[in-house]
């Protein structure tokens, strides 16, 4: 069964010319040029991934973003032709698994979606595994925290903690290593396959939400610790 993607984009040479190419990589492919209607699209159709534009009309992608997060458990990618890092960070503070600026390069966007689509817990078709490597765990437990890679799922106490794709992958690398430092750079590394140029805001962005979510305190947190000039920490403790 083929991979559904929802192309959010209302230049149409290019939303063409993109869903072409990802067509001829065995992907089905469905266009939507217009903000307001992408909205009910996605948690009407389902897709398995989605490609949003920022920049759309009647609704921008941002706000589509926010509407859709708490119901759309698929991934989503957002696609900016700004340079300003505060889109990039935007998106992610508002749910999207990952972004890429325009102009896209195809063989770029084809191997970004490739990764996302490793990383999401259910592939098209198939029931999840346990998405382990053998002798991997596969189930965290610091106190009242839990966290399994087989179910892809995280709770605190008798609450489940609903993360998106990237903020679970991100969660369960810091916890696999809790008590250890890990960089900007080991982060990306691992989860995106690319190193820390100085500039990618990414990882903060994802471990600013992770924060709120873990209720760790933003201005003194705890629970994942940031060690200055180095990276970040799970703590082994403080799930009380």
């Amino acid at each position: 069964m083929k991979t559904r993607i929802l192309l959010v984009e209302d230049d149409a040479r290019l939303a063409d010319l993109t869903a072409e190419y990802l067509r001829k990589n065995d992907f089905d492919v469905s266009i939507e040029p217009h903000g307001s209607r992408a909205e009910t699209r996605i948690l009407d159709e389902r897709p398995d991934l989605v490609i949003l534009d920022v920049m759309l009309p009647g609704k921008d992608g941002f706000e589509v973003c926010r509407a859709v997060r708490a119901q759309y458990a698929g991934v989503i990618l957002m696609l900016t032709a700004r340079d300003e890092d505060f889109d990039q960070i935007l998106g992610l503070e508002l749910g999207a698994d990952d972004y890429i600026a325009k102009p896209v390069q195809p063989r770029l966007l084809l191997a970004r979606i490739k990764a996302l689509l490793r990383r999401s817990p259910v592939t098209p078709g198939s029931s999840a595994g346990d998405g382990s490597d053998a002798g991997e765990p596969v189930e965290l437990t610091f106190g009242r925290f839990r966290i399994s890679q087989a179910t892809r799922s995280t709770s605190l106490g008798d609450d489940r903690i609903d993360l998106t794709t990237a903020e679970f992958d991100l969660l369960w690398l810091l916890a696999r290593h809790a008590g250890s430092i890990l960089s900007r750079d080991d982060l990306l590394q691992e989860l995106r396959g690319i190193g820390f140029d100085g500039l990618d805001r990414s990882i903060d962005a994802r471990i600013s939400r992770l924060r709120r979510k873990l209720g760790d305190d933003p201005e003194n947190p705890t629970r994942i610790k940031t060690v200055r000039g180095k990276g970040y920490l799970f703590s082994k403790h403080d799930w009380q």
